[in-house]
């Protein structure tokens, strides 16, 4: 057995990971105790990584044209039509979509390949939907994409303000972290604003539930109320930064009264003054946000009247104060550092810098190989999709990332995609939804396979370990993109035999012509020239590394701008006008219902990688709609009743789940479903593609929609021993379906018919499933059906209960049978007469999932709390559930409150 350190490749905490290796597999993963992130803990997703692994489902061969190849002739197609479409329609008809899941190197090569040396533009990245206007907002106030802040700044504060960040779910370490430094400083203060009442609200001393889109009223109500009060740092100001004037004009342009930003953002006056004078009378104040301030037609706005507030009252470069956007994907911030969004070129340079295309140019020359960069910045992610659409693109490379899903208005995408000549696709696994539009497939390498460098929110930079090798042909994105430039004549250029050269080329490039002193023309604030040397030794054993790391500071550098000299040409910050706006997308007669979209605790992106750990769809298993109840009598629909919502771009079905903590009027669905797991359960068709002017960034996060309830007949699940190519013919059959991958089964959710028609179950079974019932119980009166289906042999083959879902036994017993199934073993005769019941006699089920990490069941924790067990630590001590990655505690905590009510009524 061989442990090796390595980088999570989840969520942007980037925490480290110890994996365990035995005969060429990963067999277990832990908290790498030494990773400055984490020390040691992972969340539920980061625990179960190993499980994700395996050959299962893997690309593992090139395909051209939809026939699979070797690599000399996939290589050869890729690098022959790229060169001719760009001699046909010219180098802006190539173009490059990009994933912050790709490792620094990989990106580099990515940016140097397609804007100097294919000479095209057009090269951006998923980061545009998640963080690209943090990035503005960075470089308008700062100069440079500087994130001020780090982890233990957290530790530090005396006031954390959570702003448009579930921490408890999409970023369950940090927020374990804050939870337990509020347990050893009681005098820490920790402030929730957010729509929704989240799990995060645990351990807030103060919740903010404000409209939607309210944000930038509430803050330039802060930065003019904290004018009136005299809560100003006149002096940081004055040595410091420019622009207070016009930034309290644009603030002092709304009614500034204390009742008036109360009223615009729908809060109660006394609560959000008690925010704004804790905000103002601390010096220590971190404001940590994600995606519901950047996922906004004005989030380089929102995200600005943060940093202007900040800046205001000095809040910044000290030990637990500054603004800090938590980045969503793992390298992101990578990403950001090598140039890939269209509007940079590389190591933090942009088109409108200085020098900087003649910098980067003469840098990558050699050997009189000379790279055409392009004059200006290129079509950012939507822009792009819509350039395709109108025949301007005619070549699209797309890399870890699915755009057929991500993008608003994801069915546009999907007809521009459809009528690109050509799409070049580079996965690792077989069944995304991209795939059905790539002419080209190139399959790549995945965790545990990469090997490079990825940095987290906080600028660390660590080692993503290749700990077993890719399956089949898979190669690894860079080496891809290399033999491609070798074969258009660029290969002085792309010279590389590994990644450690690939990043002490960037290293260099960061420091190439760079000043230490920011106020001097051309300086750059990423710098980390200090690891240029690094050898194949060193760069393998490389320890996480904040940035910058330069000869004056070769640790790296834990905060920036401690000296209050930040990287503009005159080392002042800039203060920004700041004029609130709506989402851009109105309410009205037709959708009357505000959405807010978001992630779910145990799931990532579009679960090309969670859904092959089984235990990572139990808590939330299929597509859902959150509204609060009284919503849900308005509307006509009950609780885990089917619905149906209608939004600008398409439809969304989903179950209903009702929430006390969502506000009236508003609705919630998350992110991830797609075409592989549910029929419509793409909530970016109910978005429009509203952009933010400054940064491109989509409004994902603010929707307009309505809601009804779906007239159905029946409701049906169905358990398979394994999913099949293509969609099943029960799909085509059924008005709803969502997939559920289980251990050793599939698992399907059905619906459909006609409310009061009758369906003959048994010729259905009969005509679609692959062994005829073998047993079966009919309830005509109640429309209940149960069935088997068992081969000659006597294994189990499928399992049906036509019902509601609230009245299936835990999944369990019968996901054990078919995995008896699949070792060949035939039902014994008392397992048999319990195949319809789909459990032993006098088992308990568990009931829905939520503990994810020890599988505890609702109805045992119910059965605990009833028992006596009234504490989260009592529940611990009995079932163990809460007591690995803490994300459930907060529901732990729910519960127990609801049953003492219970019980107390």
């Amino acid at each position: 057995m061989q442990a090796t350190r390595t980088t999570c490749p989840y969520c942007g905490v980037g925490c480290g990971v110890r994996a365990e290796i035995d005969d060429g597999r990963v067999v277990g993963v832990s908290g790498d105790e030494t990773h400055p992130a984490n020390f040691g803990r992972l969340c539920v997703k980061g625990t179960a990584l190993h499980e994700t692994l395996g050959d299962r489902g893997r690309l593992t061969r090139p395909q051209v044209d939809g026939r699979e190849t070797d690599w000399e002739t996939a290589l050869a197609a890729v690098a022959e039509r790229l060169a001719a479409t760009r001699c046909e329609h010219g180098k802006a008809a190539v173009a490059g979509y990009l994933s912050g899941q790709l490792l620094t190197e990989d990106y580099y090569v990515a940016n140097k390949l397609f804007k100097g040396f294919l000479g095209t533009p057009h090269l951006d990245t998923n980061s545009r939907l998640c963080m690209a206007s943090a990035v503005a907002a960075h470089k308008r106030a700062f100069g440079a994409d500087g994130v001020p802040c780090c982890y233990a700044d957290l530790e530090e504060a005396e006031l954390v303000v959570l702003v448009g960040s579930n921490l408890a779910w999409n970023h369950p370490v940090l927020y374990q972290r804050l939870k337990a430094a509020k347990q050893r400083n009681p005098l820490l203060r920790v402030v929730v604003i957010d729509p929704r009442v989240t799990d995060s609200c645990e351990i807030a001393d103060l919740y903010l539930g404000l409209a939607p889109g309210s944000d930038a009223r509430l803050f330039t109500g802060l930065l003019a109320w904290m004018a009136e009060k005299g809560k100003l740092d006149d002096i940081y100001l004055e040595r410091h930064t420019q622009g207070l004037e016009g930034a309290l004009a644009a603030a002092r342009e709304e009614d500034c009264c204390l009742e008036a930003i109360a009223a615009d953002c729908d809060l109660d006056s006394e609560r959000l003054e008690t925010f704004f004078y804790w905000f103002a009378s601390h010096l220590h104040v971190v404001t940590l946000f994600s995606q519901g301030i950047n996922q906004s037609s004005s989030g380089t706005d929102k995200a600005g009247a943060i940093i202007n507030c900040h800046l205001a009252g000095g809040k910044i470069g000290l030990p637990g104060a500054g603004p800090f956007s938590i980045t969503g994907q793992p390298n992101a911030m990578g990403g950001r550092e090598v140039g890939g969004l269209a509007n940079q070129l590389a190591a933090h340079m942009d088109y409108d810098s200085p020098g900087a295309r003649d910098r980067v140019t003469r840098f990558w020359s050699v050997g009189g190989l000379v790279p055409t960069l392009p004059e200006g910045s290129g079509h950012k992610a939507v822009a792009l999709f819509e350039a395709i659409e109108r025949g301007e693109v005619h070549a699209l490379w797309v890399m870890a990332t699915n755009p057929a899903v991500s993008l608003p208005e994801a069915e546009r995408v999907r007809v521009a995609l459809a009528k690109c000549p050509l799409v070049i696709v580079s996965e690792c696994v077989t069944d995304t939804d991209l795939l059905r539009y790539a002419d080209i497939v190139l399959p790549a390498s995945s965790w545990s396979e990469k090997d490079g460098t990825v940095t987290n929110s906080e600028r660390c930079l660590s080692r993503q370990r290749g700990l077993v090798a890719p399956p089949g042909e898979a190669r690894h994105d860079w080496w891809i993109m290399t033999e491609v430039a070798r074969r258009l004549g660029f290969g002085a250029a792309f010279d590389y035999a590994h990644p450690c050269e690939i990043f002490a080329e960037h290293a260099r490039l960061s420091g190439f012509e760079n000043d230490a002193d920011l106020s001097q023309d051309g300086a750059r604030l990423f710098d980390i020239s200090g690891l240029a040397g690094l050898d194949r030794n060193g760069y393998d054993a490389l320890a996480p590394i904040q940035w910058p790391v330069t000869a004056t500071a070769p640790r790296g550098t834990l905060r920036l701008f401690t000296d209050g000299e930040f990287a503009t040409p005159d080392g002042r910050a800039r203060l920004v006008p700041v004029r609130p706006r709506l989402p851009a997308q109105a309410l009205g007669a037709a959708r009357p219902l505000r959405l807010n979209t978001g992630r779910i605790r145990d799931q990532w992106h579009t679960m090309t990688r969670t859904a092959r750990a089984p235990r990572l769809m139990n808590h939330r298993s299929e597509p859902f709609i959150e509204l609060h109840p009284d919503d849900a009598q308005a509307y006509g629909v009950a609780d885990r009743q089917l619905a149906r919502l209608s939004g600008a771009g398409g439809d969304y079905l989903g179950r209903i789940r009702l929430a006390r903590g969502q506000r009236r009027g508003e609705v919630f669905v998350p992110m991830h479903w797609s075409d592989r797991f549910s029929q419509q359960a793409r909530c970016n068709d109910l978005l429009a593609a509203h952009l933010d002017p400054h940064s491109g960034q989509p409004e994902s996060k603010h929707g307009a929609v309505s809601l009804a309830p779906l007239a159905l007949g029946w409701e049906a699940t169905l358990l398979v021993a394994a999913a099949k190519d293509g969609a099943p013919a029960w799909c085509d059959e059924a008005a709803y379906w969502a997939r559920i991958p289980l251990a050793h089964a599939q698992r399907w959710q059905l619906a459909g018919g006609e409310p009061g028609q009758a369906c003959d179950w048994l010729a259905w079974v009969q005509r679609v499933l692959p062994v005829a019932p073998s047993l079966w119980c009919d309830d005509p009166t109640g429309g209940r059906w149960r069935a088997a289906g068992l081969d000659a042999a006597g294994r189990l083959r499928w399992w049906l209960m036509v019902g509601p879902p609230a009245e299936l036994p835990g999944l369990g017993w019968l996901d054990e049978r078919f995995a008896e199934a699949a070792r060949g073993d035939a039902l014994d005769t008392a397992r048999r007469r319990r195949l319809l019941a789909g459990c032993d006699d006098g088992v308990a089920d568990a009931g829905p999932l939520v503990c994810s990490c020890h599988q505890v069941g609702q109805r045992c924790i119910l059965e605990a709390i009833r028992g006596g067990d009234r504490s989260v630590e009592a529940l611990g001590a009995r079932l163990t559930c809460g007591t690995q990655c803490g994300s459930c505690v907060p529901e732990l905590k729910a519960m127990i409150e609801e049953e003492t009510a219970v019980c107390a009524s």
